[in-house]
Parts: C-alpha cells; sequence; structure tokens
C-alpha cells in the first residue's frame, strides 16, 4: 500500500447534529487535535442511491441523472474508483448493494455479486450486502479483511444500520440514537488500525433523518451530515460554515495525491494544507 491511501467511510442517514452529541470517540478526536470536522450540506434529493453518486463522483444529480433509489444502471460519470485505477492505485469497498450497480454491474444479481474479488471493475475488490439489517460490525470486520489482505490505496465502507434504526424508529428515536452511539464505538476500534496502516480517514454520511422517520426533502435533518477528517493534509479542529457535499470528491482525490475529474468542482475546504505545509 501507498502512505497516502484513503479509507472513505459514509453512515448512512447520519445526521450532523446526532453526529456532534453522540458521537463522543469522534468528537474525541477533534478535541485531542486528530481530526477535523465540518458540516456538510448535501445534494437534493437527499435520497440514498442519488447522493451514493454524487459522493463518489462528486457530480450533482441534475448532472448524473442518478435523481431515485429507482434509478438502477451504471454511472456515467468518472467516479473515485475510475480515477483510483487510472492513476495506478488499487480500490476496495464493503458496501451495499446499490455501489455495486452503480460501479460494476448492474442489476445486481444476490447470489453471484455479493463478493466480487481481484476483478477488473472500478471497484477492483468488493464485498456488498443486500439487507438493510445487515450488522455493521459484520461489515466492518469485511472492511477489516480487505484492508488487511488486498491492502487497496482507497477503501470504501457504507454501513447501514442507522438508517435501518432511523427509518423504522424516527431519528428523535431512542433507536436511532443509541445506533448512533453504537456506529461511533465500531470506530473507536476500526479507525486506530487504519491509522496504524498509514490511511487518512474521512467519515461523513449522504444524508439525514427526519423525526417522521424518512429523508428526501430540503430541511436540515434531511440534508446537513458531519464530516471528519483525519489527515496531516487537514487542519484539525471544528470548521466554521457549510460545506457543499460536492467537495468530498476532490478532497478525497487531493489525499490520494491523483488529479480530480475534470466535472468536479475545485477544492475550496477550509483547512486544507498545500503539500508544503503537510
Amino acid at each position: 500500500m501507498s502512505n497516502n491511501g484513503v479509507v472513505l467511510i459514509v453512515v448512512d442517514a447520519l445526521r450532523y447534529d446526532t453526529a456532534c452529541t453522540h458521537m463522543g470517540f469522534m468528537q474525541h478526536l477533534v478535541e485531542r487535535g486528530a481530526a477535523a470536522r465540518y458540516e456538510v450540506r448535501s445534494e437534493v434529493p437527499s435520497l440514498s442511491r442519488p447522493l451514493y453518486e454524487t459522493i463518489l463522483t462528486g457530480t450533482p444529480p441534475i448532472i448524473h441523472g442518478v435523481t431515485s433509489n429507482a434509478t438502477v444502471r451504471l454511472s456515467n460519470q468518472t467516479s473515485l474508483f475510475h480515477l483510483v485505477k487510472e492513476s495506478g492505485k488499487t480500490t476496495a469497498a464493503a458496501a451495499y448493494y446499490w455501489v455495486s450497480e452503480l460501479y460494476n454491474r448492474a442489476p445486481f444479481n444476490h447470489f453471484a455479486d455479493r463478493i466480487q474479488l481481484e476483478t477488473d471493475f472500478p471497484i477492483e475488490n468488493g464485498l456488498f450486502y443486500f439487507e438493510d439489517h445487515y450488522p455493521d460490525s459484520h461489515l466492518f470486520a469485511e472492511a477489516a479483511w480487505l484492508m488487511n489482505e488486498k491492502q487497496p490505496d482507497f477503501l470504501y465502507i457504507h454501513p447501514m444500520n442507522v438508517d435501518d434504526d432511523g427509518h423504522k424508529f424516527t431519528a428523535d428515536s431512542k433507536e436511532y440514537r443509541n445506533r448512533v452511539l453504537a456506529v461511533d464505538a465500531i470506530l473507536s476500534l476500526f479507525i486506530p488500525n487504519c491509522l496504524a496502516q498509514g490511511y487518512d480517514v474521512v467519515v461523513t454520511a449522504d444524508h439525514g433523518m427526519t423525526s417522521d422517520g424518512n429523508h428526501g426533502g430540503n430541511t436540515i435533518e434531511d440534508r446537513h451530515v458531519p464530516m471528519f477528517v483525519l489527515s496531516r493534509q487537514v487542519k484539525q479542529g471544528i470548521k466554521e460554515g457549510i460545506v457543499s457535499q460536492l467537495q468530498v470528491a476532490p478532497l478525497v482525490c487531493q489525499l490520494l495525491e491523483i488529479e480530480p475529474s475534470e466535472e468536479m468542482v475545485p477544492l475550496l475546504l477550509n483547512g486544507v494544507r498545500t503539500k508544503k505545509e503537510a
């Protein structure tokens, strides 16, 4: 593995305010000068499949055309997976099956596509689940296996249990808040392993969750999500203001030291150091 690998973790439906109040380990990293914290506003519609595509290509739905969860097709954009491969680096993902449908094969075959190893697809090594209640603990164990055995330069991880409990019990429920606590506990074990292996880590979300137990709209609860960044290339601390979700993809390119796609917006993120500063 190169010395500038990146792990991008997208916690489905993690609201910004709940992340701030219930992710004690992540806040510890911020307070102790190990991480930066940003408030990110997602694109709309604040739905999962459109925003997976936005995060991974740096383009809005009006450009990439994935405007609904019912849009089942391969991406027509240049994703981070494509860019990483084109630069001679390697890719892997432990993620929900919609990610495979966007970048590897569509539609997803539950029997053939669950495990995809040593492929020529943009996601070279992928472990994909297809039940929303698939345990986050199992998913991170699979991600750890990918990291240790395949040593990818870019590893994408996408747990779903926060979203699942949000839909079942609403964002105002103890179940939703406790699930955020549980993800934070997993991250407290997983992130130190990433850092020990030389990875930068970005933790963010696709969208939030409302008191109605849903998302898709234009409220702060629907759209505002966190982004924690652990990298020597980004100054630590809590950053003021609200950041566009379109900044995630160019940030990952910067951390990986690869060229962004022509469709991505310029990286204008407060706190990103120049190469000389880093």
